[in-house]
């Protein structure tokens, strides 16, 4: 530790750390553009210039690093006089354009213009225009006059999204920020640029000129859609949801989001939401009041308990549902005396109930790996936030390896990041790449392997890596979860994992996966499972936020098997699956109720509505609790959403990725089906501005 004295206090750092870093300890703001914590040091916009005892000049404070007994002055004549020159230089070519500029209001250089700029300008000549550039649906660079060159959007799209998407061409008042060819930005965390611009040169194209900052109310959820968890602020103004940024969280999200949960807000608003309770009549949807709609799907389940038995009736859930919602609908479900309920719906496989999958590690020590081995998943696309840790870990000496898909894994650069070892293979052959890792480990232990498995030169590789350093994992994606032989691949990675002293885990599909486990949205008493309701057989089925045709591994053929029902009961906030429903019943998505999600650590969080349910809409398990009342099922008396989350939790989260099965590497009875980003759930497939990006016309083009 070195100890300097910092505006008369001694403040005590590692050795190697910056002045800005002992002044953030301190508690000290030095002001200051092109500096972010996250982001490696450039020292190019000079407004942190501090004076340091004994140095010629004032010095950069986020590039000055510290030295024992260093005396530094923040607040001095000198120091306040160099940042003053430093503002008005920044302001030289800036256009004056605050009150229609959409950073108004939040801007670090209107903020600090106040402390440090003049009320003139010694300047008269003509301010310099640079031209506006068109880099896709999401990013506005209408106003690139206004950039002071901090190069923080460059920076992160290096360091933390993987890709260098924009870059600084030309030098002094010639220089700009730009793609590379005119190409468009198409990271997936394109978005978090628009956070750290310091000034309004960067800025939310389908948020552009609908609302100022002061206008909106900002209100914490968490998002709806990957399981990572993270921590939102949304942005409310007249009951409208205007912009999602994100709330930090280290131990969840960082400063991050993910461009799937800044800007499926879209479809919230859109004209696809359901707004009344709907019933099919001769063939044609008529709108009908919560009573009406309530009472005949409550008689139509009771008619069908009793002609045709309770296990007749399922409901297929979706895991983007809260867990009070979740709970509920087991509930009902069980009421009825069906255990036919299930949450996985691009399941091939469906093995009993051994315990909740997890990520089996906290989602912050994913930065920290030294080894890691991911199975059946395209990481970059599935989770983003999870590779981006990945990726941190990855850039501070980690080894990555990869078993998955040519889909999944196109091209080295697919990742976005170093891959030591890649073996890109179908779906069909990851249990044998698995097996020959494990055999290429017991050759190199002296055990037996778990099964045959030859250990070839890419096994080997894998097999060292994993055999080397201390904190490593094995991490199953979405396509191993849903492969026809994930109990096999479980039961490969778990071998691996004992005699590699690996953490074996899942990188769960949705926002609520773990949740859904949980409180038993599964069958748990031998009823048909999704796989078995989607293939027909079903007189009455219930449909919870979920669309078959595009939720499950079914697809198309799940229309035709619904179809086939006596009543099928659609509740979802959009006006969903209307070819083969009988009753549409209209509930709140995320950001309307209250509710928890269970991320994939584990990690249970709540959440209130940020705006009031639009029109007749209502929350979900409110929706099934009254209906539970209607058919007389005990137990379901619940005032509040917390009422029912307490309930829900009564028993502890039993985490386990073991398994009993038995190792078989053959394919299965299916290959695994994967969503792709932009189509993992409703709010994100109707998302006007994420449907025009390069990976949805390329999801589209697949």
């Amino acid at each position: 530790m070195v100890e300097i004295e910092l505006d008369g206090q001694k403040v005590e750092v590692a050795e190697g750390s910056m002045v800005m870093h002992a002044a953030e300890k301190a508690g000290t703001y030095i002001p200051h553009f092109c500096y972010h914590k996250k982001l490696s040091i450039a020292a190019n916009c000079r407004m942190c210039l501090v004076d340091v005892e004994k140095a010629p000049k004032p010095m950069p404070a986020c590039a000055t690093p510290v030295t024992q007994g260093m005396i530094v002055r923040t607040k001095s004549d000198k120091a306040i006089a160099a940042q003053k020159s430093v503002m008005e230089f920044l302001l030289i070519n800036h256009p004056l354009d605050c009150p229609i500029c959409d950073q108004g209001g939040e801007c670090q250089l209107q903020d600090l213009a106040v402390g440090y700029g003049g009320s003139t300008s010694r300047y008269e000549e003509e301010k310099r225009v640079v031209f506006h550039k068109e880099v896709g649906p999401l990013i506005s660079m209408e106003e690139m006059s206004r950039c002071i060159h901090c190069t923080r959007c460059v920076r992160f799209g290096q360091e933390v999204a993987g890709a260098m998407e924009l870059g600084m061409s030309h030098r002094g008042e010639h220089a700009e920020i730009e793609t590379f060819l005119g190409q468009t930005i198409d990271s997936e965390l394109s978005g978090n640029m628009i956070d750290i611009c310091p000034v309004g040169a960067l800025t939310s194209k389908p948020f552009r000129y609908h609302a100022r900052t002061w206008e909106l109310s900002r209100r914490k959820s968490v998002a709806a859609h990957d399981s990572s968890g993270a921590n939102l602020i949304v942005q409310v103004k007249n009951n409208q949801v205007m912009r999602v940024v994100p709330l930090e969280n280290e131990d969840v999200n960082e400063c991050w989001i993910a461009d799937r949960d800044r800007f499926s807000y879209e479809a919230l608003n859109s004209t696809e939401r359901l707004t009344q309770p709907m019933l099919k009549q001769g063939g044609e949807w008529k709108t009908v009041d919560w009573q009406t709609a309530l009472e005949y799907v409550a008689n139509g389940l009771r008619n069908i308990q009793r002609d045709h038995g309770a296990n007749s009736i399922g409901a297929l859930v979706s895991p983007h549902s809260t867990v009070e919602e979740l709970y509920l609908a087991g509930a009902l479900m069980r009421g009825l005396g069906s255990d036919n309920i299930d949450h996985r719906l691009r399941n091939a496989e469906f093995g009993a109930a051994e315990g909740v999958r997890t990520l089996g590690m906290p989602i912050a020590s994913l930065s920290s790996l030294q080894r890691v081995l991911v199975v059946g998943s395209n990481l970059r696309k599935d989770h983003p936030l999870f590779a981006l840790r990945v990726r941190h870990a990855v850039r501070h000496g980690a080894q990555l390896s990869v078993i998955t898909s040519s889909a999944a894994f196109s091209h080295a650069d697919a990742w976005a990041m170093p891959v030591a070892q890649a073996v890109v293979t179908d779906a069909a052959a990851w249990a044998q790449a698995l097996a020959d890792v494990a055999a290429a480990i017991a050759a190199e232990k002296g055990v037996a392997a778990p099964c045959a498995g030859t250990a070839s030169a890419q096994a080997q590789a894998i097999a060292k890596s994993l055999l080397g350093g201390e904190r490593k994992a094995v991490l199953l994606g979405n396509a191993a979860a849903h492969a026809g032989n994930a109990s096999s691949l479980l039961a490969l990675a778990n071998w691996i994992g004992e005699h590699t002293g690996a953490t074996v885990g899942y990188l769960t599909e949705a926002a609520n996966t773990v949740g859904a486990q949980w409180v038993g949205a599964q069958p748990q008493t031998g009823g048909k499972h999704a796989g078995q309701m989607l293939a027909g057989g079903l007189k009455a089925a219930i449909l919870l936020n979920t669309e078959p045709e595009f939720d499950s591994a079914a697809g198309a053929a799940a229309a035709q098997s619904l179809g086939q029902a006596e009543m099928v009961v659609t509740l979802s906030p959009f006006k969903a699956n209307m070819a083969f429903s009988d009753v549409l019943l209209p509930i709140a998505p995320f950001t309307e109720t209250s509710g928890s999600f269970v991320n994939a650590e584990g990690r249970l969080q709540s959440f209130h509505a940020v705006v009031k349910p639009l029109a007749e809409t209502r929350p979900a398990w409110k929706v099934l609790r009254v209906l539970a009342n209607l058919l007389d099922i005990p137990g379901v008396a619940f005032e509040t959403s917390q009422e029912v989350l307490a309930r829900a939790t009564a028993q502890p989260l039993n985490a386990s990725n073991t398994t009993r099965a038995a190792i078989q590497l053959s394919a299965g009875s299916a290959s695994p089906v994967v969503a792709s980003i932009y189509q993992l759930d409703g709010i994100v497939r109707r998302a006007p501005s994420l449907q025009l990006t390069a990976d949805a016309r390329q999801e589209v083009a697949a």
